[in-house]
């Protein structure tokens, strides 16, 4: 058996890589989705234990004493973090996390294969209008959002994979492309059929023999 693929997906807020991974999650039953803890309050709509596990500050400072995260980070005010527990499984896993957490992926020595995908927006004037509408956080807070994207953006020369996130239907296909590619590498299939590998050698041989 193969150790599950971790897939990074990053994105300066409003991009739109949310919508991307919940349709990518329904198309592939082979992926599973990290849920993250977060300090903040639910938005209109968000549940907890799908959306995120939403905990207490006090909460979540006893996870990160317990070393129960694999990385988390202080966003906007407010906690979040990949719990470990997330990546015991043997699905492939999505984790939606920003540069930094990735950054700490990468470096948590890790058995698993970790791929990096971050998905940017066709123009800032696009990146601008989708916080703008989406219209469910506070003004301040909004530009927070904007004043900060452009520093993410720039952090995506770090990434294996970059996305353009024009239109949606050619955004999620070039992301199951990549979810496909990254599976059938031989350094993730060698493991699985190296029995088949030694079977095919051994029947060749008798061959020759022959």
């Amino acid at each position: 058996m193969r150790s599950p693929i971790l897939y990074i997906i990053s994105a300066a807020s409003g991009t739109g890589k949310t919508s991307l991974i919940q349709a990518l999650l329904q198309k592939d039953a082979q992926l599973k989705f990290s849920i993250s803890h977060t300090t903040r309050k639910p938005r209109e709509g968000e549940q907890d234990g799908i959306d995120y596990h939403f905990i207490s500050i006090e909460q979540f400072e006893q996870m990160i004493k317990d070393d129960a995260f694999l990385e988390y980070a202080n966003v906007f005010g407010n906690y979040y973090g990949t719990s470990k527990k997330q990546i015991e499984n043997n699905h492939d896993v999505i984790l939606e996390i920003d540069w930094q957490g990735a950054d700490r992926i990468r470096y948590a020595q890790l058995h698993n294969p970790i791929v990096s995908i971050f998905v940017l927006p066709p123009s800032f004037a696009a990146l601008k209008n989708r916080i703008m509408t989406r219209n469910k956080d506070h003004q301040e807070v909004i530009q927070k959002r904007l004043e900060t994207a452009a520093s993410e953006i720039r952090q995506a020369a770090r990434y294996d994979y970059l996305i353009i996130n024009d239109h949606f239907d050619t955004a999620l296909q070039e992301l199951q492309s990549i979810i496909q590619a990254e599976r059938c590498k031989a350094k993730v299939q060698l493991p699985v059929w190296s029995q088949l590998m030694n079977e095919l050698t051994r029947e060749k041989e008798r061959h020759e023999i022959f």
